[in-house]
C-alpha cells in the first residue's frame, strides 16, 4: 500500500507496501486482544500486537491482523470496528481489498495462457483494437505482460484531477453512488500522455488491470468476476470473498471504513462504508477476510491455482525502483524483501477508508493478512516486519 497518509485516499488502489505516514492523536483507546487456534503460539505474536497497538496511537481507528504458520492461527485486533458504537474487530470481518484483486486477476490471466487461450507476448491491441489509443499511447506496441507488471507506461486513471475530485475528495458524497464503466475509465487515462515508452521502466497504474479485465471478458464470453469466481473463489472455497460490481454496500460482518477526503490532517473523519466499488474494477473492487486472502495466496505460492510455467512467469521479476531491489513486482504479484532478509510475497490494497496488505513466505508456510479501517495514518510495514521479523 502506498503510504497511509491522505496522499493514499487520492492514489487510492495502489497497493505498493509502504512505509506510513501522518502521526496524529489516538481516536480511540488501544485496547487489543489476541486469541489463536491449538497449538498458536500466543507469545511468539507479541511484537505484532504491539505493531497494531501503535498504529492505534497513531491515528487508525481500528486494526485487524491475522497470521498462520505451521503452528496455529493468530488473530489480533486494536481499536474499534465502529467509532459510533465502540464495537471491536472481529477476526472474520470483511473488508475491502483494494489492489490485492490485481494478484486475482492476473492469476486468471495466467490461467488462460496455459489453456493456450492468449498469450504474454499478445498485444493490448489484439484483444482491444483501438481502446489504448491517445495523446501517445499505442496498444499496438504493449503486452499483456507489459500490462501485469506495470512496465506498460499507460497513464494511471486516478491520478487524472477530475476523477480525484470527484471520487476522492470534495465531490466524494456526491457520486459515492456513480457507475464507472471499464471504457470510461480508460478513457480518462488516454487523455494523458505515457509516463514512458512500453517496457522501458515501471510505474503503477490502475488502468493496466482495468485493461486486464477487459481482455479476461474478451477472452471467455464472461465477466472477469465471473471467471474469477468459477476458477479461484469456488475451488479454494473462499466464502467471505465477492465481486461486488456496482453495489455500494458491505456484507456482513464488517465495521466501518473511514476517510479524511483530504490532506489536511486536521480535517474532519467521515463514514465512506458506502460506494459503489465500480471506480476501482478490476483494479481494486473486491471484498474478502484475512483468512480467505491467505488461503489464496499460500494456495497460489503452492502452486494449487497455476501450473509450473505460469507461476515461474509469475514470480518474473522487475524493480520498481532501480535504486531499491528490495521491492519488485511479478506479474500482480510483489516480492519484498524484510529487514532480516526473508522474501515475502503478496499485495497491498488501498480504497477509501480501508488499507489492507496480504503476504506469505515463497513456500507459503507463514502468512499475514491485515487491515486498517482508516486510510490516513498507520504504518502496516511495521505491523509485516513484526510478524515476519520480530
Amino acid at each position: 500500500m502506498a503510504g497511509r497518509s491522505a496522499r493514499t485516499v487520492q492514489t487510492a488502489l495502489t497497493g505498493a507496501v509502504a512505509v506510513a505516514a501522518l502521526a496524529t492523536g489516538a481516536l480511540v483507546s488501544p485496547a487489543a486482544a489476541d486469541s489463536g487456534t491449538a497449538g498458536s503460539r500466543g507469545g511468539d505474536h507479541s511484537a505484532t500486537r504491539r505493531a497494531i497497538e501503535a498504529a492505534v496511537r497513531d491515528g487508525v481507528p481500528g486494526v485487524l491482523a491475522q497470521a498462520r504458520d505451521r503452528d496455529g492461527t493468530w488473530n489480533g485486533t486494536a481499536g474499534v470496528a465502529n467509532l459510533k458504537t465502540g464495537r471491536e474487530r472481529l477476526p472474520h470481518d470483511r473488508y475491502r481489498v483494494g489492489s490485492i484483486t490485481k494478484t486475482f486477476v492476473a492469476t486468471v490471466v495466467l490461467q488462460l495462457e496455459a489453456e493456450g487461450r492468449l498469450s504474454l507476448n499478445d498485444t493490448v491491441d489484439h484483444w482491444l483494437p483501438g481502446v489504448v489509443h491517445g495523446s501517445g499511447h499505442d496498444g499496438r506496441r504493449i503486452t499483456l505482460r507489459q500490462l501485469l507488471n506495470h512496465t506498460s507506461g499507460i497513464y494511471n486513471y486516478t491520478e487524472d484531477r477530475g476523477f480525484a475530485e470527484k471520487v476522492f475528495g470534495d465531490g466524494f458524497f456526491q457520486h459515492r453512488y456513480d457507475t464507472w464503466t471499464p471504457r470510461q475509465l480508460v478513457g480518462l487515462a488516454m487523455g494523458h500522455e505515457p509516463y514512458f515508452a512500453p517496457g522501458t521502466s515501471w510505474h503503477y497504474s490502475n488502468t493496466n488491470f482495468i485493461l486486464a479485465g477487459m481482455v479476461v471478458e474478451k477472452a471467455t464470453g464472461r465477466a472477469y468476476g465471473s471467471e474469477i469466481e468459477r476458477r479461484i473463489l469456488r475451488p479454494l472455497s473462499l466464502r467471505a470473498t465477492s465481486l461486488p460490481g456496482t453495489d455500494a454496500r458491505m456484507p456482513r460482518p464488517s465495521g466501518r471504513a473511514y476517510s479524511k477526503l483530504s490532506e489536511d490532517p486536521k480535517a474532519k473523519i467521515h463514514d465512506v462504508t458506502e460506494l459503489n466499488p465500480s471506480a476501482a474494477g478490476s483494479a481494486g473492487e473486491m471484498v474478502s477476510d484475512s483468512a480467505d486472502l491467505q488461503r489464496f495466496y499460500r494456495a497460489l505460492l503452492k502452486g494449487e491455482l497455476l501450473p509450473r510455467k505460469q507461476l515461474r512467469e509469475m514470480t518474473a521479476t522487475v524493480a520498481m525502483d532501480p535504486k531499491d531491489q528490495d521491492k519488485r513486482y511479478g506479474l500482480g504479484l510483489m516480492q519484498i524483501k524484510t529487514s532480516c532478509g526473508k522474501d515475502v510475497w503478496g499485495h497491498g490494497g488501498g480504497i477509501h477508508g480501508s488499507s489492507s496488505d496480504a503476504l506469505t513466505t515463497r513456500d507459503g508456510s507463514h502468512s499475514l493478512a491485515m487491515n486498517f479501517n482508516g486510510d490516513w495514518s498507520g504504518d502496516s510495514w511495521a505491523v509485516v516486519e513484526a510478524e515476519f521479523c520480530g
